[in-house]
């Protein structure tokens, strides 16, 4: 960026009668004239030879602002090696510039980044019943993009810290991790390291996936969004729970979603000894059956226990996800219930009584 072409210094030598001020204003805005003229010519060209290509058309599209204003500044820096600046005033122009260049650069990386990302995720549906591969996807993607762009901001920052003398160690101490400067910085960025990294084994290993069904401390809900440094779980009642990463690497928890989307749901009966367990079966059936949340998988009835006063009974059913085998749940305890209730009171639980034969009788 401080070779400057032929023409240029050309220009500068013929405007060497003006005052230095006007001179270096022309072949500023010399520079800024060709490259917005390079810049618009390039954009017709690559939009017009990739139009069919979906990432590369829609790249052109994102990055027309950097991609200008990276025009400029290679322009500028080429204007300032040949303008009649002092020394001190070149080194600071080309040290800003540079600068600039640097964050533009990862500027476009960030925004192919974004590009890529959602084009891989089109292919996927999440509105669908059936999203297990489209969750493990959007979780993958999700993830990864976090990770890269947290690499990507740090080596910008490193790179741009480098170019200036005052703490170009603290950029190298980003990127070579080296000194005594990069102990500081790691122990700041410790808890980022470790849930940077934590992301990167859940976006490989997959123990959770956006929207799955988990029970963590304590509480049901749902994951809501995986961000690069924690998680976000949608509760039951819309409370939203917020961990770290690294808990779902560190700590068990449940999910209920890990492979499928469908559960078996249980609903526990406590009945007299002598209720008919043969009619509750049949009305579970008839109650799953009757049951839009029902899947057509799973229904069925069992004795789990005796005790001293009552049967439990275990009635499980199917359904094709968590929130249906929750409310199908309810629904067959309900419908068990007032078929106890309205059919059969005497299989509701009693107490007994009993006395001897020999006992007295008191008024």
């Amino acid at each position: 960026m401080t070779s400057s072409p032929p023409w240029l210094a050309d220009l500068a030598l013929r405007l060497a009668w003006a005052p230095p001020w006007a001179v270096s204003l022309g072949l500023i805005i010399v520079a800024v004239l060709v490259a917005l003229t390079a810049h618009w010519a390039l954009v017709r060209v690559v939009r017009r030879s990739l139009e069919k290509d979906a990432f590369w058309s829609a790249l052109a599209v994102r990055t027309r602002r950097p991609t200008r204003l990276a025009f400029i500044a290679a322009a500028l820096s080429l204007a300032v090696a040949v303008a009649p600046l002092t020394a001190g005033q070149a080194a600071m122009s080309k040290r800003v510039l540079l600068v600039l260049f640097i964050v533009l650069i990862g500027w476009i990386v960030m925004t192919a980044l974004d590009i890529a990302a959602a084009l891989h995720l089109r292919k996927f549906k999440i509105d669908v019943e059936d999203n297990l591969l489209a969750r493990k996807h959007l979780t993958q993607v999700k993830i990864l993009r976090r990770a890269c762009a947290v690499v990507v901001g740090l080596v910008t920052v490193g790179l741009a810290l480098m170019t200036i003398p005052g703490v170009r160690q603290w950029g190298v101490s980003l990127l070579a991790a080296g000194g005594a400067a990069s102990l500081i910085v790691g122990l700041a960025l410790q808890p980022l390291l470790t849930n940077l990294i934590a992301g990167i084994q859940i976006a490989i290993t997959q123990p959770i996936r956006i929207d799955d069904a988990v029970i963590v401390e304590k509480e049901w809900g749902n994951i809501e969004e995986i961000n690069a440094t924690y998680v976000v779980v949608r509760l039951w009642d819309w409370r939203r729970m917020v961990l770290p990463l690294s808990y779902f690497i560190q700590t068990p928890f449940q999910n209920w979603t890990r492979e499928s989307a469908a559960l078996i749901g249980t609903a526990m009966l406590y009945v007299d000894h002598a209720a008919p367990i043969d009619r509750l079966r049949a009305k579970l059936e008839e109650i799953a059956k009757a049951s839009p949340l029902w899947d057509g998988k799973v229904v069925n009835l069992q004795v789990t226990d005796v005790t001293a006063q009552v049967l439990e009974v275990r009635c499980l059913v199917s359904s094709r996800n968590a929130l249906k085998t929750f409310d199908l749940r309810c629904e067959v305890r309900e419908k068990m219930m007032a078929f106890l209730r309205d059919e059969l009171p005497e299989a509701l639980p009693r107490q007994r009584l009993g006395l001897s034969e020999n006992a007295p009788l008191t008024a």
